[in-house]
């Protein structure tokens, strides 16, 4: 069988694609705009298709030249916070009415799973900590509420077409392949990890911790790390899940430990050896004080156990990839 990877020119994406290719029991084929990704980060053997999901002509295309694809897979979505206070209609225009025309081409064509990367963006500020799958979702920025948007119309594509699902609800997204072929790279990057590593190089003066005054033990952000690899992997048991007929279902991806924002930088400057200055700022706008994942279901219902469990082993990997690619992949413009 065939898997269709959307947006596997991203971040997550190309780790997905990467580890479904060395697994080597899928034949792979991406769709990428390349408005994010990176032309670089798709593994040289999967099908590569340019263009947009939302264009249905184009889509039709793709599936009508791989009629074996029984499975989609998809990451093509905009994904910062701080853009989507700014920006909304963008992020319910690609995000929410992309969903819409993906869903109708996928029905034309029979094709009846879907694996949807989804976010702990979608609980807002939690009632309760570990937030579980039955946490109400609540969520507090536009990025947050597209992707709800996002799984309330597959749950009624499931109840009309019998379209099934699974939405992988994960947390913050940290490290890179080991060997530091591949990683994130974003322009411009807002995610903190790789904004620490950029000062240890010293592309960067110092990093800017955004709120000291939070309800947290000292006072930052606190979120639950989890690796791309380890998030690949719960995609594909995702897929055998439903290629098994289990019915439609969420479930949460993450560590269940809590790092602080000043307790990630702490463990970068352990890995890298470098001081790695920072300066406080002022709260962003939509950021919940801690997110952790309760991520029991996906271990016992999916069997995923995540490899990359220790913080600094997941700053390794980022490093070795920033250490390599200081300048990130060759094909920005």
């Amino acid at each position: 069988m065939t898997v269709l990877i959307l947006g596997g020119a991203g971040y997550i994406g190309s780790h997905m694609v990467d580890r479904l290719i060395e697994t080597g029991k899928e034949k792979v084929v991406v769709v990428d705009n390349l408005v994010t990704g990176h032309r670089a980060a798709i593994h040289p053997d999967a099908l590569f298709y340019e263009g947009d999901l939302a264009d249905k002509i184009f889509m039709r295309r793709v599936l009508t030249e791989n009629p074996d694809i029984d499975a989609v897979i998809h990451f093509a979505a905009y994904s910062l916070v701080a853009e989507s206070m700014e920006n909304p209609l963008k992020y319910f225009d690609n995000n929410t009415a992309g969903m819409v025309s993906l869903l109708e081409v996928m029905n034309e064509f029979g094709i009846k799973n879907i694996v949807f990367s989804s976010t702990a963006a979608t609980y807002g500020i939690p009632e309760e900590l570990p937030i579980k799958e039955t946490t109400p979702q609540r969520p507090i920025n536009p990025y947050g509420e597209s992707k709800l948007m996002m799984e309330t119309m597959m749950k009624w594509a499931d109840q009309a077409y019998g379209t099934k699902f699974v939405a992988l609800r994960y947390f913050n997204v940290a490290g890179a392949k080991p060997d530091g072929s591949i990683g994130e790279d974003h322009g411009p990057e807002t995610h903190l990890l790789p904004i620490v590593l950029q000062v240890a190089q010293g592309t960067r003066d110092k990093i800017m911790i955004y709120g000291d005054d939070y309800n947290t033990p000292d006072g930052t952000n606190v979120r639950d790390y989890v690796h791309p690899f380890d998030l690949a992997d719960a995609h594909i048991l995702a897929v055998d899940y439903l290629r098994s007929g289990n019915p439609s279902s969420a479930f949460n991806l993450g560590s269940s430990t809590g790092f602080s924002n000043l307790e990630i930088l702490e463990a970068a400057r352990q890995v890298t050896g470098h001081p790695i200055p920072a300066e406080m700022a002022d709260r962003r706008p939509g950021d919940p004080d801690t997110l952790i994942a309760e991520s029991t279901r996906a271990r016992d219902i999916l069997g995923w156990k995540p490899a990359f469990d220790d913080i600094k082993k997941i700053i390794e990997t980022a490093w070795a990839w920033h250490s390599s690619h200081p300048k990130g992949y060759d094909d920005r413009d």
